[in-house]
């Protein structure tokens, strides 16, 4: 048990690498959730329903959760006019994390930089165990664990993991255990999963790893699930009993922009983000009370209800519907229902094909914007009006933060959501929090 644990803060950092690209990450969040999408463009879903025993497989994970039959197929690319498709190319696919956190694992400690995805449960690494020509090829650009030099490093015999995308891309490897210092606490014998292989789309992906804060049901180290690293510090008490929880505070970063598209790297706004295990930051909530709905975490996923929308002063009610909260999609995905009620009150908004989005205006004044509110739980809170522009596409016209979930039956609220409120994620309780922080514009309309 970690002693003086009960204030536990590290810092998140603008991954300088990052470029904000609003169709590489839609098509990142189309293969992250098995999403068809609705709106036309060049990327579609190819229905291959895929059934093993009495549960279906959620192709994410590649393994079975809650028997839900949802996912259907691959994210495929259309090559042509005449319904040709072919595997999404790995250039297609944003392949950095906007923001990134040190952590530190082994003995002595190895500093990786690690993408927090509260969408995944699996703790994985880059790591010596990689084919030589991957380590050459892109290992100058990562810092690649070494358990060779850890003291404290046990292997896992006869464990193995694997993870899986929409469009087939995995990376996969084995497992052992090892000290993980985050933010100061120390974590002992916390599953660490090895990479002994990546596909194109992960050799390209975010940091040195990915670090999972969803359930541990959703982990996917065979034969038996590991626990998460917050499941770990509630059961080595290093978090208290009534503080078993985590926030996120994400700062804000204005949009790139590019006149062929593709998007500059952020090199401003790097307001402050962190996070904090096993306390809430006081002067993060800016004096409000944080509100909370239960959470469903019967699909791994931190899922809650959230059944209506405002668009300046019209309610979009959205009965049964639900949402997660994931740190890892970059953008907000909603039901069209909602994408239509928000860019149809922005004049000069309009479905962009090439892009498979909605776009609007750059020269919208943003102040003026109709407030957009989402519902967590019982409570609405607005997505601050400079986060609707993702991405300047040179064109006059901005990427949209708030995109189609296709034909997904649930909304995620990624970053450009969670940028606009203090987020806590109380795993103890089983529920979601948030307060919301000011717009960083001087005034918005409502």
């Amino acid at each position: 048990m970690t002693s003086n644990v009960s204030l536990v803060r590290g810092a998140l950092k603008l991954n300088p690498h990052y470029s904000r690209n609003g169709l590489k990450s839609y098509v990142h969040a189309l293969q992250k959730w098995n999403i068809g999408p609705t709106v036309d463009g060049p990327y579609c879903m190819v229905n291959q329903i895929e059934q093993q025993g009495q549960q279906a497989i959620f192709k994410k994970f590649g393994k079975k959760i809650g028997g839900r039959a949802h996912i259907k197929g691959h994210v495929l690319a259309k090559k042509d006019s005449s319904g040709q498709t072919g595997n999404v190319p790995a250039q297609d696919v944003e392949s950095n994390a906007e923001y990134l956190a040190t952590v530190g694992i082994g003995t002595p400690a190895q500093n990786l930089a690690l993408d927090f995805d509260t969408g995944s449960a699996d703790l994985w690494v880059w790591s010596t165990e990689l084919p030589s020509s991957t380590r050459s090829q892109y290992g100058s650009q990562h810092t690649i664990f070494d358990s060779s030099k850890s003291s404290t490093f046990k292997k896992s015999s006869g464990s193995t993991w694997q993870i899986q995308y929409g469009d087939g891309s995995t990376a996969s490897g084995d497992v052992g255990t090892d000290n993980v210092n985050a933010g100061g606490l120390v974590v002992e014998n916390q599953a660490i999963e090895l990479a002994k292989t990546l596909s194109a789309q992960f050799e390209q992906g975010p940091g040195d790893g990915l670090l999972g804060l969803a359930f541990g049901s959703i982990n996917t180290v065979q034969p038996t699930p590991v626990n998460t690293l917050v499941e770990n510090m509630i059961a080595q008490q290093d978090i208290q009993q009534n503080t078993e929880l985590f926030t996120a505070y994400l700062g804000s970063t204005p949009p790139s922009s590019s006149s062929s598209g593709s998007g500059t790297t952020s090199s401003s706004g790097d307001a402050e983000s962190f996070y904090t295990f096993g306390y809430i930051d006081q002067q993060a909530t800016n004096g409000q009370t944080p509100t909370y709905t239960p959470v469903d975490s019967s699909q791994g996923f931190w899922m809650f209800d959230s059944t209506s929308a405002k668009v300046g002063e019209k309610t979009v009610t959205r009965s049964g519907n639900t949402a997660i909260a994931d740190t890892g999609t970059t953008l907000a995905l909603v039901g069209d229902d909602l994408c239509e009620a928000v860019y149809g009150a922005i004049p000069g908004a309009k479905q962009n094909t090439q892009q498979q989005a909605w776009v609007f205006p750059t020269s919208t004044d943003l102040s003026s914007l109709p407030k957009i509110q989402f519902a967590v739980g019982d409570n609405l809170f607005t997505v601050n009006p400079e986060e609707l522009p993702f991405q300047d596409l040179g064109d006059g016209t901005y990427y949209g933060g708030i995109q189609s979930r296709g034909d997904q039956d649930f909304d995620i609220f990624g970053d450009v959501f969670l940028r606009s409120v203090y987020a806590i994620f109380d795993q103890g309780n089983k529920q979601f929090g948030c307060t919301q922080r000011a717009s960083t514009l001087s005034s918005s309309s409502s």
